[in-house]
Formats: C-alpha cells, sequence, structure tokens
C-alpha cells in the first residue's frame, strides 16, 4: 500500500518558530513565539505529521529553547519528524524516547555512515536520512559546508545501508518558493526509498505533483505560513472525499515584532 503524508515544517530558532531563505540565518522570517500554538493550529486543519529542524542544533549550537519547545510539541499528540544536530546514537535513542516518531540524520550520513547503518538497523522505521543538495552535491552542517559526495551517491549509500525514508532538499529552493524540482526525489523513490520531497513549495500544484510522480510525501514551509497553500487543500490530495468548511491561518508581524494570527473560512 502506498504511503503518502504531508508533513508542515517548523523550523525552532531559539524557542521560536522561523522559516529561513536557503538556510540562511541572516534570512530569518519570524512567524511565532509559541511552537505548540502554531502545532495546534495546523492540527485543527487536519494534519497529523509535523515535520520540527532544530536549527540551532544543525548550526551546532546549543539550545534548551528548542528542547523544551520539541518536549512541549510531543504533549499535542502529532507525530513528530525531528532533524537537526542529532549526530550520535546516544543522541538519536534520546529523542526517539521522547516520542518522536521519526529521527532526520544528515551531516552524520556523510561523515560517519556506519553510525546511519547501525540506525537504521535498530530503527528502520525511525530513521530519516537528509539529501540536502546543492547544485548535484550534499550539504552538511546546517548547509554551510559543502561536501565532494554527489546526491545520487548519498542515494545509493542508503539502500545500501539498510535505510527505508529519505528527504530530500534542493537547498537552492528552499524558501524561495520557486516550486519543487522532483528530479532527484524520484530517483530515490524509483530506487525503492520511501521519498520525501521539500524546498521550493510554493503553489498547491506543486504538491499534486509530488503525488503523481509517486513520492511518499512532501514538507511545506513559508507557502503555509504566508497563505500560498492551505493545508486542507493539500490534505486532501491523495484523499478524495475530502470536504467541509476550510481555515487557512494568516500570519502578519505587526510593528514590533509582535505576530497576529487570523483566520479565514472557505466553503469546500
Amino acid at each position: 500500500m502506498r504511503v503518502w503524508d504531508i508533513y508542515p515544517a517548523m523550523d525552532l530558532r531559539r524557542g521560536r518558530v522561523v522559516r529561513l531563505k536557503q538556510g540562511d540565518p541572516g534570512r530569518e522570517t519570524r512567524y511565532g513565539d509559541d511552537p505548540l500554538a502554531v502545532a495546534r493550529t495546523w492540527q485543527a486543519a487536519g494534519a497529523t505529521w509535523l515535520h520540527v529542524v532544530n536549527l540551532d542544533g544543525a548550526f551546532g549550537e546549543g539550545s534548551s529553547e528548542n528542547e523544551m519547545a520539541l518536549k512541549r510539541l510531543l504533549t499535542a499528540g502529532l507525530r513528530i519528524q525531528f532533524g537537526g544536530g542529532v549526530r550520535d546514537l546516544e543522541s538519536l535513542r534520546r529523542v526517539l524516547n521522547l516520542g518522536v516518531e521519526r529521527v532526520v540524520l544528515g551531516t552524520v550520513a556523510v561523515e560517519d555512515p556506519s553510525l546511519v547503518e547501525a540506525a537504521a538497523a535498530s530503527w528502520p522505521e525511525g530513521v530519516a536520512v537528509a539529501i540536502d543538495v546543492l547544485e548535484g552535491s550534499v550539504q552538511t552542517r546546517g548547509w554551510r559546508q559543502g561536501t565532494a559526495v554527489a546526491g545520487d551517491a548519498l542515494i545509493r549509500q542508503c539502500i545500501r545501508q539498510g535505510v527505508r525514508w529519505v528527504i530530500v532538499t534542493d537547498v537552492a529552493r528552499d524558501g524561495m518558493g520557486t516550486g519543487l524540482d522532483l528530479a532527484m526525489a524520484q530517483q530515490a523513490q524509483q530506487s525503492g526509498l520511501q521519498a520525501i520531497a521539500s524546498g521550493g513549495i510554493s503553489a498547491i500544484v506543486d504538491v499534486e505533483r509530488a503525488f503523481a510522480a509517486g513520492l511518499s510525501g512532501v514538507i511545506i514551509g513559508r507557502a503555509l505560513y504566508e497563505g500560498q497553500i492551505r493545508l486542507e487543500d493539500a490534505l486532501r490530495i491523495g484523499a478524495p472525499g475530502l470536504a467541509g468548511l476550510l481555515v487557512r491561518p494568516t500570519y502578519r508581524e505587526e510593528p514590533g515584532g509582535s505576530l497576529q494570527t487570523g483566520r479565514e473560512g472557505h466553503a469546500g
């Protein structure tokens, strides 16, 4: 049976909900100071998964605020896919024991492949590998460090290691709203992996294309927060028969940095 899921993205920076453009911390947009409240908004719209990134961890910075935010998010009852700075088995085990459903490993897939193989053997459904590519080459350390590893080579490595899940992100498109590049995600899916596409989604047609390409899911970030895509509409793809009132959360930053959340009702 085919797997297909929509993952609203939540990037955490010092406990706040933000989005970056192309992973650049200097190009940050803040969307909320209460991650749990934002998560409940997506949950009310029908989400069952949440893709959470610990940006501080990805950048090699400690963050007690993000750890506390994750613990609070786990109380919402959503299935959480979590990544960012998990680079040893002890950290991986601790995050899974908190109740995270799936942990995303990125940097270690290049720097310590044996760890990924051990993790995949111990938690086959609890581990995903991030294939973050820029012009075909894998990026690590919060996308700050390029490597000589090609994305398709990392796909082959994942297959050899028994990895089941991969998340394929085109770094150049992430947060830019330029649309998905599906080629590498399709390659991963057709190779037998469960591939989730990320980076550049700007319209519902991107979600439709990912579903039509046979992928296992998509991660949607800025397009949800800025109202370009209604989560309810995205969730309808691959799940015919859903109907009802659609509610679109919208976020706007007010003077002084505070955020206001509004809702618009739509008959569907």
